[in-house]
């Protein structure tokens, strides 16, 4: 999966994703970025990417939280994004699902602990 984020592939693939979520139905969820340009949303992505496979934590550290309903409208996108990038296998798509899955969760789960940990005396 390394060579996908060097690609040209991984540009239309965050380009995708960007229309969708700027698109979304759910106001909630447009609100989101509502403070955000495009541009600024499409370097989010790939930094939130970057630092997820294993790079530095560049996202993190400019964000906050992120929310089950968050990660859960973010994988709607994710999945129609991957759904409308034909330059990418259906077999990459399914394991970038999978990961895609894991990840949201695993923030939702790692920002719940830590609020737990702060409120416990």
């Amino acid at each position: 999966m390394g060579l996908f984020w060097n690609s040209v592939s991984c540009s239309f693939f965050l380009i995708a994703l960007e229309i969708r979520v700027y698109n979304d139905e759910e106001e909630w969820f447009r609100s989101i970025f509502a403070n955000s340009k495009k541009e600024e949303a499409i370097q989010n992505q790939y930094e939130f990417f970057v630092e997820r496979m294993g790079g530095p934590a560049l996202y993190s550290e400019r964000k906050g939280p992120v929310t089950h309903q968050a990660a859960e409208r973010w994988l709607h996108h994710m999945e129609k994004a991957l759904e409308s990038t034909p330059y990418i296998d259906a077999d990459s798509k399914l394991k970038m699902m999978k990961f895609f899955r894991h990840t949201a969760f695993f923030l939702v789960a790692g920002d719940e602990l830590k609020n737990q940990n702060q409120r416990v005396p």
